[in-house]
């Protein structure tokens, strides 16, 4: 049976293949190539020697994912859905194209995989959910969620559609992830973040200027009620988080059905990450200080016991390690 991953050449898509590989899972990846390069796969090749099945396929395209379904039809034990437009300023500005990748391509998804016998999907969702419940933290899967913004909001509908699917048809099996904030690279260097389109994430902006691609840093805010200054976010290493999925996995036919939080349960400010940057490179890392960003909150880190209660499962590596792998996957790549 395939585990089958959506946005797999992504950055958080491949890393869980990489890992599912090492675990001794047959892996299929979908990407529409948007935002990220098939050359992903002889990456993925490089580190486990296995290449995983490709399938060039839009969510949004129906048709496709039919066929797809049709040809791996009861040969797919669980989905792990990770496709998804993810710019919270980008959203402002085209709100229908993260409602029509987001969520009518889940949707498309959902019925293809009934189509295919196939009732088991982890769900890539995301801390931005809770908004700005920055006097609440850290979070729970219990807080409320206060999105404001159009992405934040086609994560919102997409965790509601899934939870509607499971109360009508309990032969579903659902986890939905809430991530929080990957970075970092796998520690071989050979596997990052390398989105096609302009990154706007800080951990890539960061290596950027380090090597003088970029001429700076901008520091969206330093008023924020924080002890610098600057926004604070709960950092995870994306091998932590992909080891994460595989708990999910392990789990999913026990959980039934369940929202956990994956994170490290601290938070590190902006200029906390820059100064770890500037340890690990050895460089100057310049920057500017900027107005707030719209949409973004001061403080942002979640409890983590329910998902260690759920899924054994805890991050395990610091800043340093995601600081130090990042910057090896750059200045090698």
């Amino acid at each position: 049976m395939y585990i089958c991953i959506t946005g797999g050449t992504g950055f958080i898509g491949s890393h869980c293949c990489v890992s599912l590989i090492q675990e001794g899972y047959d892996v299929i990846l979908l990407d529409n190539l948007t935002n990220s390069n098939v050359g992903v796969m002889e990456q993925i090749y490089d580190i486990t020697g296995i290449r995983p099945l490709f399938h060039k396929i839009d969510l949004r395209n129906a048709a496709e994912l039919n066929e797809f379904f049709h040809e791996y039809r009861n040969k797919i034990h669980c989905v792990i859905h990770c496709a998804s437009l993810k710019s919270i300023s980008d959203s402002y500005v085209n709100p229908i194209d993260y409602y029509d990748t987001n969520v009518l391509g889940t949707i498309n998804l959902i019925k293809s995989m009934i189509f295919g016998n196939c009732k088991n999907i982890i769900f890539s969702s995301s801390a931005t959910v809770y908004g700005n419940n920055s006097d609440y933290v850290p979070l729970s899967e219990q807080s409320d969620r206060l999105v404001g913004h159009p992405y934040g909001q086609t994560k919102v509908i997409i965790e509601d559609l899934l939870k509607n699917i499971i109360e009508s048809d309990p032969s579903w099996n659902v986890i939905i992830l809430r991530y929080f904030n990957p970075v970092g690279a796998h520690p071989s260097g050979r596997l990052g973040e390398n989105p096609k389109m302009k990154p706007n994430n800080l951990f890539p902006i960061i290596c950027d200027v380090a090597l003088g691609k970029i001429d700076k840093l901008i520091v969206y805010g330093k008023d924020y009620n924080t002890p610098d200054g600057t926004a604070i976010r709960d950092y995870i290493h994306i091998m932590d988080l992909a080891e994460g999925h595989i708990a999910a996995l392990k789990k999913i036919n026990n959980i039934h059905y369940d929202v956990i939080n994956l994170g490290t349960g601290r938070g590190h400010s902006v200029l906390e990450v820059i100064d770890c940057m500037e340890e690990v490179s050895g460089l100057i890392i310049k920057y500017e200080i900027s107005e707030r960003r719209e949409g973004d909150v001061p403080v942002c880190y979640t409890l983590t016991e329910k998902a260690y209660k759920l899924l054994e499962w805890k991050a395990e590596r610091t800043l340093e390690d995601m600081c130090l792998d990042a910057w090896i996957w750059k200045i090698q790549k």
